[in-house]
């Protein structure tokens, strides 16, 4: 029996093919073999094919998308980059920045004077104390699988949410800064909101502070992230404000970002 190539194949049976082939995979190993196969893995039908295959969209999917390529290796790498965003480790992976009055501590939810928070799932918080207590991450983006054609070329939304509340019989001052930077540190663009405020005699309710990073500079490769606050009262122990589930995500821009918001408690 005679040998048969596998260019042979009609094409709709190479596109299933490549569909089952991990995607770094494709670009790197069977693209360069020759010009059939670079034509087939350039073909926008293929990504969508992945993408469908993946779940990264459903069949009646409508959102405009610019690059299904980008689209899907976006979607791949999509997740929370922060480490230990909801206390489940006590305090690894965070650097402390101010560790005032009676220090960072870990509590459970809802805890003394508190509600609960809106995902049942987060269990606890990181509480500050009666002077400055601030804790930060530095993300390494092409530690994180982010190559720097993607950053600086398509330059993708980087949406950032933090969750903060007060105890109900103290007020709090809450802080976040977050800033992208270069390789070397630079720092590309900011968010850092005024402190918030919060007074004693309140519902306790919790607050999502949120950000999305959109056309900043070419040349992001870090993200800095710090958040914390203290107590108005100046009272011993934790009565400073509450964090947990904070976020930063990397993902693919479908609309316009809109400016920061703070929902209000």
């Amino acid at each position: 029996m005679a040998l048969v190539s596998i260019n042979q194949l009609p094409e709709n049976i190479l596109l299933e093919v490549f569909t089952h082939v991990p995607a770094r995979q494709l670009l790197r190993n069977c693209r360069p073999v020759c010009c059939l196969w670079r034509d087939l893995i350039d073909l926008v039908s293929l990504w969508k094919r992945k993408c469908l295959r993946e779940g990264y969209v459903t069949e009646d999917w409508n959102q405009p998308v610019s690059d299904w390529k980008v689209f899907y290796f976006l979607c791949s790498l999509r997740r929370n980059l922060l480490r230990n965003p909801c206390a489940e480790e006590d305090m690894r992976f965070w650097k402390i920045d101010s560790n005032g009055g009676d220090q960072w501590k870990v509590e459970s939810l809802p805890g003394a004077h508190g509600t609960g928070f809106p995902d049942a799932e987060v269990k606890k918080y990181f509480v500050t104390s009666y002077d400055m207590c601030l804790k930060s991450q530095i993300i390494d983006l092409r530690a994180e699988g982010y190559w720097e054609e993607l950053l600086d070329k398509f330059r993708p939304d980087i949406v950032v949410k933090d969750w903060f509340a007060p105890r109900a019989d103290c007020g709090c001052t809450y802080h976040i800064r977050v800033q992208l930077a270069s390789a070397d540190y630079l720092v590309l663009a900011s968010f850092e909101p005024p402190p918030m405020t919060i007074h004693q005699w309140n519902d306790a309710k919790w607050t999502e502070v949120s950000h999305t990073f959109s056309d900043y500079p070419p040349g992001v490769r870090h993200i800095f992230f710090q958040h914390g606050g203290k107590d108005t009262q100046f009272w011993a122990g934790w009565y400073g404000p509450r964090v947990t589930n904070s976020s930063v995500v990397i993902s693919h821009r479908v609309t316009r970002n809109p400016p920061h918001t703070v929902a209000q408690p």
